[in-house]
């Protein structure tokens, strides 16, 4: 079975793809799946994208990647299935998707953000405004078969189409594996994410600064170089794909604060999962799926006040036992429910699906072409 996938992004740089197609790939191979790879962004334009200011250069990046997605709609009749993660294109309305559907390919859309809510990247704040978020219901419609990160995204889905499946975000446990190391001291206190989100970071501002009054502790911050809060003591670093697991490790308990807006309801908890699948216990905002994930005191934290999170962290920075008994069940959860291998097989069995139904209605089609006149 050739299965051609439309992302957004190139290879091992995009959370939703790395986490989502890129990690089911090989399972997906071995059940005799061929997936061919086409990202929207170029090399070039992934270099300057993410970047402040060189408006010039990403103009003309993106005018590139819309010609080369135009070429690439041509060949779609090579393949059995189409896979389209997110969008097929960066910017504006669905046309790629309308000629899609019109191809007689069937694709299964595939989502793990709220990408229908309006949403202004601090990077590229004027590009912000020719997203067309609406183009989401559209894409919804218009697909063979939708699998969405959440039950919230996939509420929003079932708005317009029937064949709505979840199938959460999921790790590679054979990646994620646990090893013992010194302990820490002082105890590290962990985040991991980006420039851009690292504005739900702040709203930990206060409770860290108060924890950092009473505690000893380090924050260490991964995906956000420069970043500071005044009286705690903080160690921050880039993200590199290469060393993410590595560092990762190294953190005694991951934190997650989210604002409770319709744009983080529609997240899918991947920081909580990286923690969790490293026995790394957890504190989240109680917001969207983390309330599925997160069991409260049984396989992790949640908090949503300031005194809430002061507390939470503070209980497991003075207990290590505490931090093991929770880390162990944190693990326990994501090989139960949101492991790679174990969700691989529900998404093979829907392309197979969407492949011989696009079979069976060509055959029933052909079959009343045949049926003389009486």
């Amino acid at each position: 079975m050739r299965l051609l996938a439309f992302v957004p992004s190139v290879h091992d740089t995009n959370p939703s793809q790395r986490f989502r197609i890129e990690q089911w790939e090989p399972l997906l191979r071995r059940r005799g799946v061929e997936v061919t790879f086409k990202p929207f962004e170029s090399a070039e334009l992934h270099a300057v994208l993410y970047k402040p200011g060189m408006v010039g250069q990403k103009l003309r990046h993106v005018a590139s990647a819309f010609a080369r997605r135009a070429s690439e709609v041509r060949g779609l009749r090579d393949f059995d299935a189409v896979y389209v993660l997110r969008e097929m294109a960066l910017l504006g309305p669905p046309l790629f998707e309308r000629w899609l559907a019109r191809s007689g390919v069937p694709f299964v859309f595939d989502f793990d953000d709220a990408v229908f809510v309006p949403y202004v990247s601090p990077a590229n704040g004027y590009l912000s405004y020719l997203k067309f978020p609406g183009k989401t219901r559209t894409i919804c419609r218009l697909a063979a078969h939708v699998m969405a990160g959440n039950s919230y995204l996939a509420d929003y889905a079932r708005q317009v189409n029937d064949r709505v499946t979840v199938v959460p975000t999921t790790i590679d446990m054979t990646k994620y594996t646990v090893e013992e190391r010194e302990a820490n001291d002082p105890p590290v206190i962990g985040w991991s994410g980006s420039y851009s989100t690292a504005q739900h970071l702040d709203t930990l501002r206060p409770a860290l600064r108060r924890l950092a009054r009473a505690e000893r502790f380090r924050l260490r911050v991964i995906g956000a170089p420069g970043y500071r809060i005044e009286g705690v003591d903080v160690e921050a670093m880039p993200w590199r794909a290469e060393t993410e697991v590595a560092e990762l490790r190294r953190i005694d308990v991951g934190v997650m604060p989210l604002p409770d807006e319709p744009w983080s309801r529609g997240k899918c908890g991947l920081k909580a999962l990286q923690y969790m699948a490293l026995s790394i216990p957890t504190v989240c905002s109680p917001v969207g799926v983390n309330t599925e994930i997160v069991r409260e005191g049984e396989n992790g934290h949640l908090a949503s006040t300031e005194d809430e999170w002061v507390e939470k962290l503070s209980r497991l920075l003075r207990s290590a036992d505490a931090r093991r008994r929770l880390g162990r069940a944190g693990r326990a959860t994501v090989e139960a429910h949101y492991s790679a291998a174990g969700q691989a097989p529900r998404v093979f069995q829907i392309i197979e699906s969407v492949v011989r139904e696009a079979k069976e209605s060509r055959a029933r089609a052909r079959d009343r072409q045949s049926v003389p006149l009486s």
